[in-house]
């Protein structure tokens, strides 16, 4: 691709990544012509991204529709603005759908004092009911059962796995909007509920520990602990925590099913650790490196978040011999570093020998950062990561996958991405294993 040509793919592509006022305005028509060059992004922008890394650095800018956008693409310069410089970085920059509906509240798209005092809030309640450690583990190891016992129902019938999540795609706002708004008020009918019941010295849940926090804290004039900051930050925590693992789940088992060479490995590492008596725990894990391995790479395969959420400096930066204004929106391109060819030696192909080393014990990278990085790094990171092997092996544990019709068939290319990737629609046969 030539100079002239790159630069008018920038410009055609960062314009249909967030459409300006006027775009949005437009007919119909145009607006669909929008929706679907959106959904082609994900077989393109890692290309895309690595080519103008390649001409301007690992530092640029994009205009974004009407706003100015600072690329970070490549690990050693995320790392340098997320953890080296992380505090100047701690912001989120504007997304015009999540302004629009989230309107800054809540954990993940806040800012300044209100972030900091909901997210010292959310890390201790949840670390104080055992995520990310192993106290949590028994509840899991439960709800991994339930869909083992809703698949043997199926009697080895096909399953369909439908993607539950709509991207967020130009023109889908009013849905998302709408979507986000049955939530809060499922959130609110339940905050109702427990503030009936409330005793302060006995929370059981989240919700009770922020009401908690809302009583010590009301004449605190500062206190950002009021009833929509406990609504969004709800919010955010049951869609973060749900969403993306059940869709990290979907894509695993299609990449499975597309390998039965991997697919085998993992049964007979599975029947030589755990057997088919006893409920795989979480302690499997150090001896199950393959396990391991299969589950690290789907999550950097899927790519599940691959332009990161955006993040902006919270005052003038100066930054690789750049000067940063306040509020500058910086995109931390995840994909560049998760699709990296110098760590990851075939990048564009599954392989769980990514995350192994000649003696085929686990190795761990550094680039392995599915949940982002730094300060503003996904809080839930250690209780997904148990969930996803909790829930794979116990799956693998029960069935042999089998695919439905020709396997060579299989596509594992999603054809729609926005802020998410989701896993295309397939189906499959659960046989007991």
């Amino acid at each position: 691709m030539t100079d002239t040509h790159l630069e008018e793919e920038a410009k055609l592509w960062t314009s249909m990544l967030q459409p300006n006022t006027q775009m949005l305005s437009k007919k119909k028509s145009r607006h669909n012509k929008v929706i679907r060059s959106f959904t082609l992004i994900h077989s393109y922008f890692v290309a895309f991204f690595s080519q103008l890394a390649e001409k301007y650095g690992p530092i640029y800018t994009l205009k974004l529709g009407t706003q100015r956008v600072v690329v970070l693409q490549g690990y050693n310069i995320m790392k340098e603005a997320l953890i080296a410089q992380g505090d100047a970085f701690v912001d989120r920059g504007i997304v015009p759908i999540f302004e629009d509906v989230i309107k800054g509240q809540g954990v993940v798209t806040s800012c300044g004092e209100k972030w900091k005092q909901l997210c010292r809030f959310s890390l201790m309640t949840l670390r104080n009911f055992g995520i990310g450690n192993r106290s949590i583990e028994e509840r899991v190891q439960e709800e991994a059962q339930c869909p083992v016992e809703e698949l043997r129902k199926t009697k080895g019938w096909f399953y369909n796995f439908l993607p539950a999540f709509r991207v967020y795609l130009p023109g889908k706002h009013k849905i998302i909007s709408r979507n986000l708004e049955k939530m809060k008020h499922f959130i609110l009918e339940r905050v109702k509920e427990h503030q009936k019941m409330l005793d302060p010295n006995n929370p059981q849940v989240y919700i009770d520990c922020y009401l908690s926090k809302m009583q010590q804290e009301k004449e605190n004039p500062h206190s950002e602990f009021d009833l929509e900051n406990l609504i969004t930050p709800a919010v955010d925590l049951f869609a973060a925590g749900t969403e993306t693992t059940s869709s990290t789940l979907r894509y695993g088992l299609l990449l499975i099913l597309k390998h039965p060479e991997i697919r085998a490995k993992i049964h007979e590492e599975i029947d030589h650790v755990i057997g088919h008596i006893r409920v795989p725990s979480i302690t499997d894990r150090q001896d199950m490196p393959y396990m391991d391995a299969m589950v690290h790479e789907v999550q950097r395969f899927s790519d599940l978040l691959p332009l990161n959420l955006h993040h902006a400096v919270n005052q003038d930066v100066k930054f690789k011999n750049y000067v940063l204004p306040k509020g500058t929106t910086i995109l931390p391109v995840l994909s560049s570093v998760l699709y990296d060819s110098k760590e990851f030696l075939n990048p564009d192909q599954f392989d769980p020998q990514h995350f192994l080393d000649k003696n085929g014990k686990f190795k761990k990278s550094d680039y392995f950062m599915p949940f982002s990085i730094g300060k503003r790094s996904c809080l839930g990171e250690g209780l997904a990561r148990m969930e996803l092997f909790l829930f794979l092996t116990t799956i693998l544990q029960n069935f042999t996958l089998k695919p439905v019709g020709d396997p060579n068939a299989i596509s594992i290319k999603t054809n729609q991405v926005g802020f998410f990737t989701v896993p295309p629609h397939y189906q499959l046969c659960f046989l007991p294993h």
